[in-house]
């Protein structure tokens, strides 16, 4: 727990009243499936903006995850006192339903996990892959070489990050995870093929902004599937997994980028996104389905209303009084309010927004560096991507696994009780490599050093990154339990707004600045944030 940034948590465990007035103690064991309690709303809903203290308290202890609340198969809204009223509600089938999502096989899981972060990974991928092919697209739709015009060919799909999460997040409200999940791939593997026919610099940025819209979706739905689908002490791994994707695909497309920039026609960098978003989309309409346990409950519910003919039975989530469009408009203005008003969330909000402009300000410039330093061919530079898509896995799988042993022996310290501050010791420690590794990459480039040690530089500094991605996504996914989504959204909204405007200056600062001390100078914002979390004070 850091002060001044999170609150401590309320050690009090959380009690729940039953409809017959006995009280339960919810164990911490009860994530994994449903408590059987009764007159305990699901946390959150009464307030579509903030968590109360209540339902912070619980989420804090470990006990409620993005899902525990969803698990609550029989909850009612407080007040209701109506016995019938209660029996009208459709929820699990006790704690070890088969429908419930957390109770799928282990395999199941991962399936469905792996897939959503391929729906991740491929549009980080299309957002990138176009970089060393930038100039032969200038020169053949008539866009000036190193303009503000020719870098925002390449960030304008960024830039649609920060709106995709606030249209796809209420509509996945609406209509659950999996069809938005399967429409916005569709339209994203749409406007990406059509960016390979683009004539005009117009038609060109319409279309790359069209299809990030599309790819945005995965980016804030995704950490909401990781955790319909595992518990807090399962999800580290899970997370780490789906973590790596906008963290490797950035990467990943500059360095297949390369190669065919330097061969083939550049419009084959866009067919071949498409082509391999086109096998993946075959793979998720086999095997993804639907997690979101609202959605799965009035799909329970509907099928029991036609089955009984009771036209009251409904679902803990569903309310009469509910219109799709107010679900709407607060499911756009909710990870706005998250930014206006939780102070950690406009923390990490901030870090991961230099974090991912500095990266995107790396990917603009890293063909650049390699082909004037050294000399390389675009294709051979290209190969140099593989330090950041190194570093960022590295970064992800030994930080997932340092963060599930942390949690557990803190939790274990902490009487069995877990909180999402138990997350954030790790960042403190990773957030140091990110200057560490700036500063080698940038003066060894500028001195011609060997290549492998401005690798080195990057490789550190993209550790960083895959580990202080990890660590924040999955404290929020942990702390905002339902509203996780939101949250994720509110951060990744801020972060693409400077995915987008970083690299729009990049020309100009290493032409004035040279790279060893524009690259360096990336440091400043992170190396900022250490000083400011080196303040705070950690509380076993």
């Amino acid at each position: 727990m850091f002060c001044g940034i999170a609150s401590r948590a309320n050690m009090t465990p959380y009690i729940s009243h039953s409809a017959q007035g006995h009280q339960e103690r919810v164990s911490s064991t009860s994530v994994e499936g449903a408590p059987t309690s009764r007159g305990s709303s699901p946390p959150g809903l009464n307030n579509p903006g903030r968590l109360s203290d209540s339902d912070r308290s619980t989420t804090r202890n470990g006990l409620s995850s993005p899902t525990s609340s969803i698990d609550s198969p029989t909850s009612t809204p407080k007040g209701s006192e109506n016995t019938h009223e209660t029996d009208n509600i459709i929820g699990w089938d006790g704690p070890n339903d088969p429908r419930n999502p957390r109770n799928w096989t282990k395999r199941r899981r991962w399936v469905v996990t792996l897939v959503v972060s391929l729906f991740t990974f491929i549009s980080p991928v299309g957002s990138s892959i176009s970089s060393p092919a930038l100039p032969a697209i200038s020169r053949e739709l008539g866009i000036p070489p190193g303009s503000i015009l020719e870098n925002m060919s390449l960030s304008i799909f960024v830039l649609a990050y920060a709106l995709g999460p606030l249209i796809w997040g209420p509509l996945s409200e609406l209509y659950g995870r999996l069809i938005i999940l399967q429409i916005s791939n569709i339209w994203f593997l749409t406007f990406n093929t059509l960016c390979a026919v683009a004539k005009t610099p117009t038609q060109m940025l319409v279309f790359r902004f069209l299809a990030g819209f599309g790819g945005a979706a995965p980016q804030s739905l995704g950490g909401g599937v990781v955790g319909d689908l595992w518990s807090p002490e399962e999800r580290g791994m899970a997370m780490s997994v789906y973590s790596l994707a906008p963290l490797v695909g950035p990467s990943t497309g500059p360095l297949v980028g390369g190669w065919i920039a330097e061969r083939i026609h550049w419009s084959w960098v866009f067919w071949s996104v498409s082509i391999a978003d086109g096998l993946l989309q075959i793979a998720g309409f086999i095997f993804l389905r639907e997690t979101y346990a609202p959605e799965l409950l009035k799909r329970k519910a509907r099928g029991m209303r036609k089955l009984t003919g009771n036209e009251k039975l409904r679902s803990t989530f569903e309310r009469p009084d509910r219109h799709w469009t107010a679900i709407l408009a607060r499911g756009m203005i909710k990870p706005l309010v998250f930014l206006a008003t939780e102070p950690i969330v406009q923390v990490f909000a901030l870090y991961m927004a230099v974090l991912y402009g500095v990266l995107y300000l790396s990917l603009t410039t890293f063909v650049k560096v390699f082909t004037d330093q050294y000399g390389q061919t675009t294709g051979i530079a290209g190969i140099h991507y593989l330090a950041i898509a190194l570093g960022s896995t590295v970064g992800g799988q030994a930080g997932a696994r340092v963060l599930n042993s942390v949690y557990r022996r803190l939790k274990a310290k902490n009487g069995g009780v877990g909180t999402p501050e138990m997350r954030l010791p790790l960042l403190m420690v990773s957030a140091t490599t990110l200057p560490i590794g700036l500063v080698i990459y940038g003066w060894t480039a500028n001195a011609r050093v060997f290549w492998l040690v401005p690798d080195l530089g990057v490789f550190i500094f993209s550790i960083g990154i895959g580990g202080n991605w990890t660590c924040i996504q999955t404290y929020l996914v942990d702390n905002y339990a339902l509203h996780a989504a939101s949250a994720i959204a509110g951060v990744s909204s801020f972060r693409a707004l400077a995915g987008f405007g970083f690299p729009l200056f990049a020309d100009k600062m290493y032409a004035k600045l040279g790279d060893g001390t524009a690259i360096p100078f990336h440091c400043k914002g992170p190396l900022l944030t250490i000083l400011k979390v080196g303040e705070t004070r950690f509380l076993p």
